[in-house]
């Protein structure tokens, strides 16, 4: 089994041309001045990401990845304008400072932010933490997700960003048409969730800015204090309906533990951990700041985001199979496509299917 820290923290070399990217930057970025030195954050799936070093400054670049891409992922564009709109507002987010479109520059658009610097725990339980450091942490993390859930739409400039109906149907339409694009062999439960989903999508709970893949391991913590400094990773983001939002959040509490480690981290195994909130606990506070009483239909929501995380997967192992993909441990998360859409059956079997 990989180690996730170990394996998803740091760089590595750059596949970006230097050559060209400098002389645009120079011009595109106010106070940017080379040489520059480039690497590749290891961590992510999805968009690649880079760092930046200059002798003034350091940025992060994000990039949609090269060749064929399934339509509609990677939006790149989308993510540059959800960002911008998210720091003007105050929301922890790193800031945006130039979107390039051009693909003669490094053959994709990509869009350039400020580095924030900070601890990133790729695993959920937060290693390391003392039990009242981790219990802090968690109450940023359901503090911040409630935050978001909470902004404006309007006022953030987003009002057309997505459709604020029927959100839920939708996406189980986009990823199942995903999954069927790159699906590489037949699973039984994804065939049966495809067919069940559609007819039992709960009622839009609201209509908010959703973030779409809101973990702990999208997110920059302070180096020495329980505090989110950046949310990172707005690929997916959309207007819709944050209760499936969350639902997704809570999904490392009942996420299959990978045999490799690849995937995305589990809680199943660490409920021992001290100051970790049981999973009860962390939607009641939620529900307190976010004006609610319970969550209705859990189990679908669960059904569905476990449904959608699998399609997701399938569409990276898609991607490795096409020479696109943004991490070399990509190839490992193919194992965990069956468990998740077990798990979402499993949930949807307690839904009533």
């Amino acid at each position: 089994m990989i180690d996730r820290q170990t394996t998803f923290s740091g760089m590595t070399a750059s596949d970006l041309p230097a050559t060209t990217l400098e002389p645009y930057l120079t011009k595109h970025i106010q106070d940017f001045t080379g040489p520059l030195r480039l690497f590749r954050f290891k961590g992510g799936q999805s968009n690649p990401s880079y760092r930046i070093e200059t002798p003034a400054a350091t940025y992060v670049l994000r990039r949609k990845p090269f060749g064929t891409l399934l339509a509609s992922a990677h939006a790149i564009e989308r993510e540059y304008r959800v960002t911008l709109a998210l720091h003007g507002a105050g929301f922890p987010v790193a800031k945006p400072l130039h979107l390039c479109t051009d693909e003669a520059i490094i053959g994709s658009p990509f869009f350039i932010m400020e580095h924030v610097s900070g601890r990133i725990f790729w695993e959920p339980h937060a290693p390391g933490l003392s039990g009242n450091a981790r219990a802090a942490l968690f109450d940023e993390i359901g503090s911040t997700i409630a935050r978001l859930h909470g902004l404006d739409i309007a006022e953030l400039g987003l009002a057309d960003f997505g459709k604020p109906h029927g959100y839920i149907a939708r996406q189980i339409k986009r990823w199942s048409d995903q999954y069927r694009a790159s699906e590489t062999e037949q699973i039984v439960e994804m065939d049966q969730l495809i067919g069940w989903l559609p007819g039992a999508c709960p009622a839009d709970s609201g209509a908010s800015l959703v973030h779409g893949d809101f973990r702990l391991d999208n997110c920059i913590i302070h180096q020495s204090e329980p505090r989110i400094l950046a949310v990172l990773d707005w690929e997916l983001s959309t207007v819709g309906d944050p209760l499936a939002d969350f639902a997704y959040h809570l999904m490392q509490w009942h996420m299959p533990v990978s045999e490799s480690g690849a995937g995305v981290g589990s809680l199943l195994d660490h409920a021992h951990e001290p100051g970790l909130p049981s999973i009860e606990s962390y939607i009641q506070r939620y529900c307190q700041l976010t004006g609610r009483t319970m969550i209705a239909d859990l189990d679908i929501y669960l059904a569905y985001n476990f449904f959608r995380l699998a399609a997701i997967f399938q569409g990276i192992l898609g991607r490795v199979r096409a020479g696109t993909a943004a991490s070399t441990a990509a190839e490992a998360m193919a194992g965990q496509v069956r468990p998740l859409a077990q798990t979402a059956w499993k949930f949807a079997r307690r839904a009533g299917a």
